[in-house]
């Protein structure tokens, strides 16, 4: 039993549903529900039950939902007096990410990080993966998103995101809903960048296959959605851009799968402010409950 699972059952007793409880917490449904089983395996009880509209507690799950909120008020207050007593909830966080992960990722983190700190302003700066990583590295920010981290240990894992194929709804393709990088890649194709280093042509270029016939290039996988709707070409964007109207697009996996991975980074060269740490404290506890946080369309 620890804390992240106290902190799982008041969120669904609190909500009454998984899906409830994961959207307030800015989590996945699935690792709400394994915290939750594992709270259960652990005390050898049971704490919850479905019903068709919700979850209810049991008669122990009452009991032991007191004793949760208890134990979480009492670690907030001594938190609380940490924090006046280092003046952490004072100051400003910067923190830089290129544009999808703005609209993706950063959003349930955002939100729970005002929530827990209101006195600490947050400063979002939008530009492209390189810089990120260039801003990162001359502490012009306290904290940036990179795009597929290496395996090191001062990156948080905080998302993931498959790559797609979009075909117009006429295509010759269009009725496969899986597709080969290979056969994607041989069509007329319509490229965007997302301001991002890694797109479809990079993606090609490290399986050894180029792009033979691009017939327009563009930065938003918005705009590169709406080309290949109107029949300009195919294209590969991330599941996560794909627009919830669908109507004359055709949406194919890739096979074998690509994703693109992100990760939260402080600035290199020194140690991170009281702001940065209690974000990062953040999402690494978010990240070892819940486990990576996957985007993307239901």
């Amino acid at each position: 039993m620890n804390i992240t699972q106290l902190r799982a059952l008041v969120a669904v007793a609190d909500a009454g549903s998984f899906t409830a409880a994961a959207e307030a917490v800015g989590v996945t449904q699935s690792g709400m529900s394994q915290a939750l089983a594992a709270l259960e395996e652990a005390l050898g009880v049971k704490l919850l039950v479905r019903q068709r509209h919700g979850v209810e507690l049991t008669a122990f799950g009452e009991r032991a939902l007191v004793h949760a909120r208890a134990a979480l008020d009492h670690l907030e207050a001594i938190r609380q007096e940490a924090r006046q007593a280092t003046g952490a909830e004072a100051g400003s966080l910067r923190i830089a990410a290129f544009p999808s992960v703005f609209a993706t990722v950063l959003p349930s983190l955002l939100r729970r990080f005002r929530s827990l700190h209101p006195g600490i302003e947050v400063v979002l700066l939008e530009t492209d993966d390189r810089e990120v990583e260039t801003w990162l590295s001359t502490g012009a920010v306290d904290l940036g998103v990179v795009l597929n981290p290496s395996a090191e240990s001062d990156v948080v894992p905080i998302g993931e995101d498959a790559w797609v194929g979009v075909l117009p709804s006429g295509h010759r393709l269009a009725r496969r809903s899986t597709l080969s990088l290979a056969e994607l890649v041989a069509e007329p194709f319509v490229l965007a960048t997302g301001g991002c280093h890694v797109h479809a042509g990079t993606l090609a270029k490290a399986a050894g296959l180029s792009l033979g016939d691009i017939r327009m290039e563009v930065r938003d996988w918005t705009s590169a959605v709406a080309l290949v709707r109107e029949g300009v070409g195919v294209g590969i964007v991330p599941e996560s851009t794909l627009p919830e109207k669908r109507k004359g697009l055709r949406i194919a996996k890739i096979d074998p799968p690509l994703y693109r991975r992100f990760g939260l980074v402080a600035a290199l060269g020194r140690k991170p402010s009281c702001a940065a740490s209690l974000f990062l404290e953040m999402a690494i506890n978010a990240s070892s409950m819940f486990g990576r946080n996957t985007v993307g369309h239901p």
